[in-house]
């Protein structure tokens, strides 16, 4: 496990760290509105119990975020890196599984936001390659707005046959690609499905999009060539969650 320590910035990020019994949070720094913020919004529970607190003005917490170009609102935290989900121990026993898969995709932003939207629509975990995955980034623990606390996120050390070992478990892949043959919203989305994504600048690659049972796309305006992957997601995920309410 890595027990490395990094430093997030943000209202929401702070905040649902804090809530996180899984996180450990090493140091708070915080304005005195901040912390008035926290106690206002939680008052059944001191967030701030057992962990050191430090009191700062806007301007001293503006050097952890001044880099990045990120508003802190007056919320920083040190924290340790969550313990990793074992994806084969994960899916034991269990159906009708979601996950998405991210082929490619680095920047931080667009993980961050796509990551918020997975856990607003219930996908079960995101699945990236371990190197692709910014897993210090202020700007994705953002962007994520404190859900990366309760999304299982499994980095991988290769996407190609982790998808192959799981088409091996009953999932079924499905790739999302402009030049797809099928609209998405066509699918019966039964059974265990990865929803696979490539990077908004080349797509999925030629030798991943091979492990993908079907290609499929969003259908949108003609006159727009694509949509922002986060974007993209999100649409996805909402009918997914949509048709499993249903059934």
């Amino acid at each position: 496990m890595n027990k490395s320590s990094f430093f997030i910035i943000g209202q929401h990020a702070v905040t649902e760290a804090l809530k996180n019994p899984k996180r450990k949070v090493l140091r708070v720094f915080l304005t005195e509105e901040s912390k008035k913020n926290l106690h206002r919004n939680s008052p059944n529970k001191n967030l701030l119990n057992e962990v050191k607190v430090f009191f700062k003005n806007k301007k001293e917490l503006d050097k952890y975020s001044k880099k990045d170009d990120l508003l802190h609102q007056g919320y920083v935290a040190e924290i340790e890196h969550l313990e990793r989900p074992i994806l084969k121990e994960f899916i034991k026993g269990k159906k009708n599984i979601t996950f998405v898969c991210l082929d490619g995709v680095t920047d931080p932003r667009n993980i961050g936001a796509l990551i918020r939207s997975a856990v607003s629509f219930d996908v079960d975990g995101l699945i990236i390659k371990e190197r692709h995955f910014p897993s210090e980034s202020k700007l994705m623990y953002k962007a994520a707005s404190g859900s990366i606390e309760y999304l299982n996120i499994f980095e991988v050390s290769n996407i190609n046959s982790t998808l192959k070992n799981l088409k091996d478990k009953n999932f079924w892949v499905y790739g999302f690609d402009s030049k797809g043959k099928q609209i998405f919203t066509e699918i019966d989305w039964k059974g265990n499905n990865i929803l696979l994504f490539g990077s908004e600048g080349s797509g999925l690659h030629m030798h991943t999009s091979k492990y993908a049972d079907f290609l499929v796309k969003i259908d949108i305006n003609k006159k727009i060539e694509s949509l922002n992957i986060s974007n993209s997601a999100a649409i996805a995920f909402h009918h997914l969650s949509y048709i499993k309410k249903k059934s």
